[in-house]
This record gives structure tokens, C-alpha cells and sequence, in this order.
């Protein structure tokens, strides 16, 4: 069984930018929900964006398209009425990192999304996907869905999403009588029957590779960082790593790297933090990695 690594900011790659234009450092599409709905992908948007991503847009539906182009400045927005024009924005081989799931809903139309996204070949080499939110729900009642993943593919699920996802491993990790039987071992679990890569989310959370790979971070004692169990903060780290992905960075080390980071925000950050702020001091975070 290969190695349990902790991450620390001494495992963290150069996340410098250096040179180019703006698709030298990748092209990140996030889906968004309806009217109403379109906050959590905004999140995960601005986070995509900030940590470095060439270039994010936004997909939406036509019912939002107004909402969000009031929103946005430095995103970009695309309409997609459907999952034939979603598919159609996809031939664009520049988009190379995928958000699907902050507020995108749960009915026939997010479902059809969903599915256009992992039966049309997205999940190959150059194009990297994280599920979140939303669409890890429709993943677990849609048994092919998870047959469709692969190691390109990031699921980031809480507890209650774990547990939809892989409820028989979630039962064996709350049940009393197998002590030894962790959260570490859950993740890896997850991530072989999945084919993905699992980050367990949580005070300590768990990465774990189909391989057997697992890393972890625990945002306790001198990284305790309290004020992140506010809305929207998830959404942010989703994005956190889709930006990652964009700029060319493995998708083991992008969850590991954008966990790390997304914690260090909230402690410099303190007291008072949303989410909103996450991205924001994003930028101070990283030149104290550069100093």
C-alpha cells in the first residue's frame, strides 16, 4: 500500500506563473444553475480565476444569462441552453478543466448535463473535470455515471455526499466495531471502486488516487481554521482546484495543493470570513509562498 503523505506547505508545487498569454495557462469552464442559482458557481469561478486559471467562463442557462452578466467582470460567460449546446461549446479543445455541480440543481436538465459531460469523451488526458455539489448527487443515483469516471476525475463530497455516493463504506466507517477502519481507508476505497480521485472533505480531509496514493491535511491546532464552515466556501476550493487543473497541474497534486491553500486562506483571513473572501486574499496568500 503506498504511503500516507501529509500536506504541508513544504509539499506544495511552484505555483508561480511564468510568461505566455492567457491560453498558455488553460481555459476552465464552469457550469452554473438557473435564476436564483447562480451564486455557488460564481464562487467557484472567481476562485478558478484568482488562482490563475488563463481564462474561466461561465456556462448558464438562458434564464441566468442576465443575473450572471451583472456579476461578472473578469469572467467570461457563454450561454448553454442545453446539453447539445454544451456539447457544442466542448469541441473547444482550449477548455481543458471542468466545474460541474455548485447550484446546478438536481432535475431532468442538470441530469442530461451531467451526462452529456461524462459520455462524450471529456474525461481524457487533456481534459480534467471536478464534480461537486450538485453533480455528485446526480453521480450516485445514476449508477452508470460512476462507471463512467476515471483518474481525470475529481469528486469532492462531504460527509452526507460520501454517504449518497458510497453508503455501504460510509456505514463500515461509522460502525463502532471496526476501529481501525478510518476515514484514510474510506477514501481509498471510494477512489478504487470510482476510478477517481476522492477528496474527502472535513476538518481533516483525505485525497485519495485509484492507485492507493493518500494525502492528507488537517486544519487543526496550529491550522485550525473555524470560519470556513460557511456557505460557500466548498464551492470556492472546487474552484480552487479546477483553476489548478487548467493550468496543467495533476490532478492529485492540484486537490492537494488548492486544499492546502484554501485553509491558509481562511487563517490568514480570520475572524469574519465568507466566502467571497476566499478568492480575494487568495493573491496575499500566494506572495508569501513566492517571498
Amino acid at each position: 500500500m503506498p504511503k500516507l503523505t501529509e500536506i504541508t506547505r513544504d509539499t506544495l508545487p511552484d505555483l508561480a506563473k511564468v510568461g505566455g498569454q492567457k491560453f498558455d495557462h488553460g481555459h476552465a469552464f464552469v457550469l452554473s444553475g438557473g435564476a436564483g442559482r447562480t451564486g455557488a458557481a460564481r464562487l467557484a469561478a472567481r476562485g478558478a480565476v484568482r488562482i490563475g486559471a488563463g481564462l474561466v467562463t461561465l456556462g448558464v442557462p438562458p434564464s441566468a444569462q442576465m443575473e450572471v452578466a451583472t456579476q461578472i467582470t473578469a469572467l467570461m460567460l457563454r450561454r448553454v441552453a442545453d446539453c447539445d449546446a454544451l456539447i457544442a461549446v466542448l469541441e473547444d479543445a482550449r477548455i481543458n478543466a471542468l466545474c460541474l455541480g455548485p447550484g446546478l440543481g438536481l432535475g431532468d436538465d442538470a441530469a442530461d448535463l451531467v451526462d452529456a459531460v461524462l459520455g462524450d469523451g471529456n474525461l481524457s488526458s487533456r481534459r480534467r473535470i471536478v464534480f461537486d455539489a450538485d453533480a455528485l448527487t446526480l453521480i450516485a443515483q445514476g449508477g452508470a455515471r460512476m462507471t463512467a469516471l476515471n483518474e481525470n476525475a475529481i469528486l469532492t463530497p462531504h460527509g452526507g455526499e460520501f454517504a449518497r455516493l458510497f453508503p455501504d463504506i460510509a456505514d463500515r466507517l461509522a460502525a463502532d466495531q471496526v476501529p481501525t477502519y478510518d476515514k484514510v481507508a474510506a477514501t481509498r476505497d471510494a477512489a478504487a471502486r470510482s476510478g477517481a480521485i476522492v477528496l474527502f472533505k472535513g476538518a481533516q480531509t483525505v485525497i485519495a488516487h485509484p492507485d492507493g496514493r493518500a494525502s492528507f491535511h488537517a486544519a487543526m491546532h496550529d491550522r485550525t481554521a473555524p470560519w470556513l464552515a460557511t456557505a460557500g466556501a466548498g464551492d470556492v476550493l472546487a474552484g480552487f482546484i479546477t483553476g489548478l487543473l487548467a493550468r496543467g497541474f495533476a490532478p492529485m497534486l492540484a486537490a492537494e495543493a488548492a486544499t492546502w491553500l484554501h485553509v491558509e486562506c481562511a487563517r490568514v483571513f480570520g475572524a469574519g470570513l465568507i466566502a467571497e473572501d476566499l478568492p480575494e486574499i487568495l493573491p496575499q496568500v500566494l506572495r508569501a509562498l513566492e517571498a
